[in-house]
């Protein structure tokens, strides 16, 4: 199968290792231009693949580029955590569809900085491989994961949480996409999305303005994620930015089940 890689960051270069892995090489790979790329040099020697075989995800409305692809006669692409939308003259290029391993719960928080959205208004957290069609994240589902929010999740801690799941996901899934037999429905409820820029009307908090703890706690919490600089107030013209440190107390240890026939209280008598 000719598989076209596009991905970024962790996620997307341990995605690429598990396919080559099993023997599933890609045939070309896509990647973010160099400022926007993550883990750029692992994913470039994960796929050991020569420089006419590598593509800049920021060209894919070129002509040109797409036909170099076509060229290569594919038959899947696989995108992980690829920043730019793919248009139908892409889409189109590939008789298996391109399928996506996106880090929400779908239909809950397409788009951006779904991590943040799960703890700030409180959605599904989880990860969703789903076929992509001309929509942002709207395609059928695959297969999807919840992943469990817990009170003292930053939005570093939940990303790290939600690769981790998709990289599971994407593992346990992978076998019955490669040979066409996978589950396939489509997407129920209207859910959420947001855009990079949706962000900004949460990190300035308002010194004046009243708040309920829980939602300005959950806003620096979510915000809490370097090297992004997060949620911030200004006094006297200086911008001071804010992160949450969040330190569970332990669970305290349960008690000791009593055996049978064991006195419930030591040294008293009924």
């Amino acid at each position: 199968m000719r598989i076209v890689y596009l991905g970024n960051n962790w996620l997307g270069w341990q995605v690429l290792r598990h396919l080559r892995e099993v023997g599933d090489d890609p045939t070309a790979m896509i990647v973010h231009p160099e400022p926007r790329r993550r883990f750029g040099a692992e994913l470039l020697e994960a796929a050991g693949l020569p420089p006419p075989r590598v593509f800049d995800g920021s060209q894919l409305q070129d002509a040109r580029l797409l036909g170099a692809i076509r060229e290569l006669n594919p038959d899947i692409a696989v995108s992980v955590l690829f920043g730019y939308i793919l248009r139908p003259p892409f889409l189109r290029l590939f008789p298996r569809g391109v399928i996506n391993l996106h880090p929400s719960y779908l239909p809950y928080n397409r788009g951006a900085y779904p991590n943040v959205w799960s703890i700030v208004e409180g959605t599904p957290a989880g990860v969703t491989l789903h076929y992509i069609d001309e929509g942002v994240d709207t395609g059928d589902i695959i297969a999807q994961r919840q992943v469990p929010v817990d009170p003292s999740d930053t939005g570093a801690s939940l990303y790290d949480k939600l690769e981790r799941e998709g990289l599971a996901l994407f593992r346990d899934t992978w076998p019955s996409i490669k040979v066409g037999n996978a589950p396939r429905r489509p997407q129920q409820g209207a859910g959420t999305h947001h855009r990079t820029a949706d962000v900004a009307r949460i990190d300035r908090i308002e010194l004046d303005e009243p708040y309920r703890a829980r939602d300005l706690i959950n806003v620096l919490r979510a915000r809490t994620f370097a090297p992004y600089k997060g949620a911030y107030f200004e006094s006297d013209g200086v911008r001071v930015y804010l992160r949450l440190e969040m330190t569970p107390e332990p669970a305290p240890p349960c008690p000791t089940q009593r055996t049978a026939g064991e006195d419930p209280a030591p040294g008293r008598r009924a």
